[in-house]
Order: structure tokens, then C-alpha cells, then sequence
């Protein structure tokens, strides 16, 4: 029998991913409040529903994949939101990247309400996502791992379990609090290495041949900045928001992180002009910028 599944959040992520469930057989119905967006996924075949609740009922699964940890909540704990309309026995997997708390909140209502609770944070660039590359990150019982993993293979080549409900977003928060911070201290060097007069062919050449070498620079910038793309995979705002929450998580633990808080306040500063709505790879042109040079591009 064909999986039913609603899928709620259809951005840089939630678009490709919807639409490869829908292309690899499984039946999609999608929320998102763009209404173009959905049209992308129905000409695949998948329907639209005209709000969350329609989204929620009638669904084996419902996925949710949504900016931040206010978003979730509230679509998944509103009036008249997910758990408000989720039929019995189905299950939610919430694929977003929030705070490891608003997780266990949400994981506490779904148990309340005898519902299936995964969380799934996604690992990878969008350009993943759109060839079903993705990389998942989850946290979840036995038995409900089961149950979303079809789901999960159709959408991603890579999952790691990480343990019960909640420990997926604890892996996600460290992953790119580790993610991030390398990009700008990537950005820093190219920038340093294109002021003393080195060509970036070389700069990226050498440093591919070395332990230097990491996916935000041979990955991430040689795909995006590199080729002057700056359109958002994945946005310097949304990057702060990730890298505040693991400074708050630190803050609550006692743990210094030093390098990271030097990074987060890098992002603060770039996220307050026309920055804030770039890929978060444009660190690059930022660093050029306050280092007085024109940012290097590839071929």
C-alpha cells in the first residue's frame, strides 16, 4: 500500500525532498504558505492542501522542515495545527534544525497524544537535497525508525541513528556549529591568501593536498561564491540562528567555546545588511569586503 504522507515547509530543502518522495512513489500532499512553491510539487503529481490541519489528517507521516524552533511549534502545537489534526497512529518527523528543547517539547506532546515522534535534522546543501543526497541525523525508537526509513531513503543516500527522540537535533546543532565555524575561518584564509597575491586555483589546489582541506571550501564555496552564486542554499540569517544555538547550549552547559563565539559574532555582523539574505558562503565576498579587495571567482 502507498505511503501517505503530508509535507509541511517546502524551502531551499523541503521542495527537492518533497518532490523526490513524490517522483519515488509515495503519495504527497503539501503545505507551504507560497502557494507557488506547492504548485512545483503538484505538477509532480503531488496534491496541495489549502492549510496545516488539511496537510495533517488523513496521513500516515507528516514531515515538517521550517526555519526555526518558533516555526515548529507553532505548526505543530497550534490550535489547529499538526498534533490538533494528526489522525491515531501516525506518526510526525520533524526535519528541522531548532533548539534541542523545542524538540523534546515537541517529542513530549506527540508521546502525550500516543503519536510516532522523529527527529531528523538534514546534513548537506541544498544542490544534495534536489539529487536525493541528502544526510540525516536521527533521533527516534526502534520501531518508529522503521516506519519513517523508506521515507527517509527516498530523500537521502546517509542516515546515523543518534540515538532516542531528540538526539538527532543535539548531532544537527553540533554539526554545524562545527560546519560554520570552518566556513569562516575558510573565508578568512582565502581572503588573507588572495591580499598577499596568491591565485585562488592555487590557494584551493594546495590546500585540497593537505589536512587543510574541508567541504566548505572544496564543497561548498567552489559550488556557490566561487562561481559568484550567492542565491541561498542555505542563508547567512539562518546560519546565525544555527550557531546561537549552540552558543546557548554551551552557555547552559558551562562549556567555552571561544573559536565558535568569534565565529557567531562574524555572522551577527554580516547578517546585519544585505548579507543576512545571502547563502551563507558569501562569507567569502565579507571577508573581501572588509579586507579592501575583490573577492576571487573560479571558472
Amino acid at each position: 500500500m502507498t505511503t501517505k504522507i503530508g509535507f509541511i515547509g517546502l524551502g531551499a530543502m523541503g521542495l527537492p525532498m518533497s518532490s523526490n518522495l513524490q517522483r519515488k512513489g509515495f503519495a504527497v500532499t503539501v503545505y507551504d504558505i507560497d502557494d507557488a512553491k506547492m504548485d512545483k510539487v503538484a505538477a509532480l503529481g503531488a496534491t496541495k492542501a489549502a492549510s496545516i490541519a488539511e496537510a495533517s489528517r488523513g496521513q500516515d507521516i507528516v514531515i515538517t522542515v521550517l526555519p526555526a524552533t518558533p516555526h515548529v511549534e507553532a505548526v505543530v502545537l497550534g490550535e489547529d495545527g499538526v498534533l490538533a489534526n494528526i489522525d491515531a497512529g501516525a506518526l510526525l518527523m520533524d526535519l528541522s534544525t531548532i533548539d534541542a528543547k523545542g524538540t523534546d517539547r515537541v517529542a513530549a506532546a506527540c508521546a502525550e497524544k500516543g503519536i510516532g515522534f522523529v527527529d531528523a535534522p538534514i546534513g548537506r546543501l541544498a544542490l544534495h537535497a534536489e539529487r536525493g543526497e541528502s544526510l540525516f541525523m536521527v533521533g527516534a525508537e526502534d520501531a518508529d525508525f522503521a516506519r519513517v526509513e523508506p521515507a527517509l531513503n527516498a530523500m537521502g543516500t546517509d542516515i546515523f541513528r543518534c540515538g532516542k527522540p531528540g538526539m538527532g537535533s543535539r548531532m544537527k546543532v553540533i554539526n554545524n556549529f562545527m560546519l560554520l565555524s570552518t566556513a569562516q575561518i575558510v573565508a578568512e584564509s582565502i581572503a588573507l591568501g588572495t591580499k598577499l597575491g596568491l591565485d585562488i586555483q592555487t590557494i584551493h589546489d594546495v590546500t585540497g593536498n593537505t589536512t587543510a582541506r574541508n567541504g566548505q571550501f572544496h564543497v561548498l564555496m567552489v559550488n556557490k561564491v566561487l562561481k559568484g552564486d550567492v542565491e541561498p542554499g542555505f542563508t547567512i540569517d539562518l546560519a546565525f540562528k544555527d550557531l546561537t544555538l549552540a552558543m546557548n547550549a554551551a552557555a547552559e552547559n558551562r562549556v567555552g567555546l571561544p573559536m565558535g563565539a568569534a565565529a557567531h559574532a562574524v555572522f551577527g555582523g554580516a547578517r546585519a545588511g544585505d548579507y543576512a539574505t545571502k547563502d551563507y558562503s558569501a562569507l567569502l565576498d565579507y571577508a573581501c569586503q572588509n579586507a579592501g579587495i575583490k573577492p576571487p571567482r573560479m571558472d
